[in-house]
């Protein structure tokens, strides 16, 4: 039981990440159920973003309102200026990329054994 309580929190703060960026004009955003095929996160997140300093604000937004819900983050990678940004809180791991950094990697195709819960263009 307490299991899937913490994995049913995960999922809200993955769905609240999608709504921040959905509300900040984050694009092609899409939430993957990545429980069964990775051993270090239950939910990916990942998010479309037209300028560096547009990734960073939708970075600073999520972050901001995972906290408030008394979840910090527990690592941050990357920057706007580098097209990409990773920033991970138990059980969730947010990608916001540049849309030509996002095709480069193609994390969609590298964890396409993960379920995808949503997506919004």
């Amino acid at each position: 039981m307490i299991e899937k309580d913490i994995k049913k929190q995960y999922e809200n703060i993955a769905k609240l990440a999608v709504e921040v960026a959905s509300e900040r004009l984050g694009s092609d955003i899409v939430l993957l159920d990545t429980s069964e095929v990775s051993s270090f996160s239950d939910y990916f997140v990942i998010i479309s973003a037209e300028t560096d300093r547009h990734i960073d604000s939708i970075a600073t937004d999520i972050t901001r309102a995972i906290r408030d819900e008394k979840i910090h983050i527990s690592h941050k990678e990357g920057s706007g200026s580098g097209g990409w940004m990773l920033l991970e809180f138990s059980g969730l791991v947010v990608h916001i990329f540049k849309k030509n950094i996002r095709e480069y990697y193609d994390l969609e195709g590298l964890w396409n054994r993960a379920k995808e819960i949503l997506r919004l263009q």
